[in-house]
């Protein structure tokens, strides 16, 4: 993790020596996120998150941040007559790298971007009812660590920016059930400068 973090300050202190067009802020939103899994109905769970972020360029930019998110999912089963039900949450620490375009006028752009996003679990709260223990025994074995992507769309009003993207999974949070996280996320930031 802590590599993560040299990386990223790296990377802003070089953008900033090579005098790119450079801005600072910080966001917070919502997320709305899902774990898909073999055999098993699962629900949507809200999140959150706040961070940082940084933009490099005007027209091409890279945008790295890093952020606290809370994510998770439900799962529910009906097998004989018997309901299995579990919900799972994560504290997360995330740090994607979007490369994106941006079109339109200074104070009025809209933006595209993509990128890789590194997830490292920080914390795991989980509930499941008793007889989903007993048929799923280790259902919660999840990793701590996985990779994924992000593809979105934002707009910038002056200092103010918000974006919508989704996240998928390339790695899996749990190899024995094929469960990949998903989510939609919505933020609002403000530039710092």
């Amino acid at each position: 993790m802590k590599k993560y973090l040299l990386s990223a300050a790296l990377l802003i202190a070089v953008s900033i020596s090579a005098k790119a067009q450079f801005s600072l802020g910080v966001k917070g939103g919502v997320n709305f996120s899902k774990i898909n899994t073999d055999n098993l109905k699962e629900s949507t769970l809200t999140g959150y998150q706040a961070g940082l972020f940084a933009r490099i360029g005007n027209g091409l930019y890279l945008q790295p941040e890093l952020y606290l998110s809370g994510t998770g999912g439900k799962f529910s089963a009906n097998n004989n007559g018997t309901d299995y039900s579990g919900k799972v949450r994560f504290t997360n620490l995330n740090v994607p790298l979007l490369v994106g375009k941006s079109f339109g006028a200074k104070d009025l752009n809209f933006r595209v971007m993509a990128g890789p996003i590194y997830t490292y679990q920080l914390n795991k709260s989980e509930s499941f009812s008793n007889n989903f223990n007993n048929a799923y025994q280790d259902f919660g074995n999840y990793n701590k660590s996985t990779l994924g992507f992000q593809a979105g769309a934002g707009v910038d009003i002056g200092a103010i920016t918000a974006d919508l993207r989704y996240e998928g999974g390339l790695s899996k949070v749990n190899s024995n059930y094929g469960q990949r996280q998903n989510l939609w996320a919505l933020s609002v930031g403000f530039k710092i400068f």
